[in-house]
């Protein structure tokens, strides 16, 4: 094998695994957005405060992002619903990062909305990736593209499995 042949067998072997490395990348990031919102809305995790507290209910806009967090965390890390539960907890994040960390500096860094912004950009990646194999949407039809939406061999092999 010539040294030049050898970065096109590796992108071939991580073009072969990357729906799954998309499933698996959906399933951590609705994990983590699910928790987010458990501690929040249920106490999970000693809570808002560290002794389990939670948000009041209907309290403006900490309530409300919760239930995004809780609800679209959930459907984001089943694959059910996936690219319309991302999107919309995608825009919560932004709203978030924008309103309430952005105005106190420029930089997340200096905000801390750098877990708003991370969660924003994951979560409209999944948007544009899609469920990946391994979700309900797939099992139940709802997330398979059409065969002439994707040339993509990777996806098309993805389909097959």
């Amino acid at each position: 094998m010539s040294p030049s042949a050898l970065p096109t067998a590796v992108s071939e072997r991580l073009d072969a695994v990357r729906p799954h490395v998309v499933s698996l990348f959906r399933i951590v990031i609705g994990l983590l957005f699910l928790c987010h919102g458990g501690r929040s809305l249920l106490g999970w995790f000693d809570g808002v405060d560290g002794s389990g507290g939670t948000v009041e209910a209907g309290d403006w806009p900490g309530w409300y992002a919760a239930v995004i967090q809780l609800v679209g965390g959930g459907l984001v890390l089943l694959g059910l619903g996936t690219r319309s539960a991302a999107f919309l907890s995608s825009g919560s994040m932004a709203y978030a990062y924008f309103v309430e960390h952005q105005p106190e500096k420029l930089w997340p860094i200096e905000n801390n909305g750098e877990l708003s912004a991370l969660f924003c950009w994951a979560l409209l990646l999944i948007v544009f990736t899609g469920p990946g194999p391994w979700s309900l949407d797939r099992v139940l039809g709802a997330g398979r593209p059409s065969a002439a939406a994707s040339a993509d061999p990777a996806d098309q092999e993805a389909r097959a499995v």
